[in-house]
C-alpha cells in the first residue's frame, strides 16, 4: 500500500495538468448548446423548392451524385462529378452556372446570414490556403461580418459551406487542447493522448484502492 501511495502521488504530479486541462476545456465546450456553437441561429432559413417544370442538367460524362438544393441565391442542381468536383446547374434551363464572383459572394452571404451585424469584407481563398476554421480544402469566399462571424461560400456552386462564429473558434481551440492536437485539431487517436489517458486511469484506480484501504484501517481502529 505504501508503494501504491507513492505511485499515486507521482502519477498525480504527472497527469494533474492534463486532467485539469481536460476538465476546463470540457467545461468551456459544454458552456453553450452545440447548435449555438455551430451557428445554426445565424443561418437564414431557405425557402421551399418548387419542383414544377424542372429541367435535368446537361452534364458531360458520368457523375457521382445529383441533388436539387435551395440555396441563398435560388435553387440549383448540385452535380458531383467523378473525382469529387462540384458544379451547379440551373433547374429551369439545365445550363451550367458560372463560378461565383465577389459581387455574387457578397449577395449570397447577405442572403444566408440571419444576424444583425454588417458585412465588412469578402475574401477569396484557394483550396491550398483554406483558412483553419473552414476545415475543407476547397476554393471558397470568406464573408466576414462585424460580429466576428465568418461565412464560407463555395466558389463554384455558391453553397454555404460553413458558419464560424467567434464562440466557434473558442470552442475549436478548446477542442484542440482537449485532444492534444492544436495543429489539425482532428486527430483523436495519437500516442500522447492515449498515454496520458491511460496514466490518468491508472492513477484513479490507485486512488480508489487507497481509499478502501484507509476505510478498512479506520474500522479496525
Amino acid at each position: 500500500m505504501r508503494n501504491f501511495a507513492r505511485w499515486h502521488i507521482w502519477l498525480g504530479w504527472l497527469v494533474g495538468l492534463p486532467l485539469l486541462m481536460w476538465t476546463v476545456t470540457g467545461l468551456v465546450m459544454v458552456w453553450k448548446p452545440i447548435d449555438e456553437v455551430r451557428g445554426t441561429h445565424l443561418r437564414a432559413e431557405m425557402p421551399a423548392l418548387d419542383t414544377g417544370d424542372l429541367v435535368m442538367p446537361r452534364t458531360n460524362g458520368p457523375i457521382q451524385s445529383l441533388s436539387l438544393q435551395s440555396l441563398p441565391d435560388g435553387p440549383g442542381w448540385i452535380v458531383v462529378e467523378e473525382g469529387g468536383a462540384r458544379f451547379r446547374y440551373s433547374p429551369t434551363t439545365g445550363r451550367l452556372y458560372n463560378p461565383v464572383l465577389e459581387g455574387d459572394a457578397r449577395a449570397i452571404a447577405e442572403a444566408a446570414y440571419a444576424g444583425d451585424a454588417a458585412l465588412e469584407t469578402v475574401t477569396y481563398f484557394p483550396a491550398d490556403s483554406a483558412p483553419t476554421d473552414l476545415r475543407t480544402p476547397v476554393n471558397s469566399w470568406q464573408a466576414h461580418f462585424a460580429d466576428d462571424t465568418n461565412l464560407y461560400i463555395h466558389s463554384q456552386t455558391g453553397e454555404l459551406l460553413a458558419v464560424r462564429s467567434g464562440w466557434w473558434r473558442i470552442f475549436d481551440f478548446m477542442w484542440g487542447l482537449h485532444i492534444m492536437d492544436l495543429e489539425t485539431r482532428e486527430d483523436t487517436s495519437h500516442p500522447v493522448l492515449i498515454a496520458f489517458a491511460m496514466l490518468g486511469v491508472l492513477g484513479s484506480l490507485l486512488g480508489i484502492a487507497l481509499l478502501f484501504r484507509r476505510r478498512k484501517a479506520r474500522v479496525k481502529a
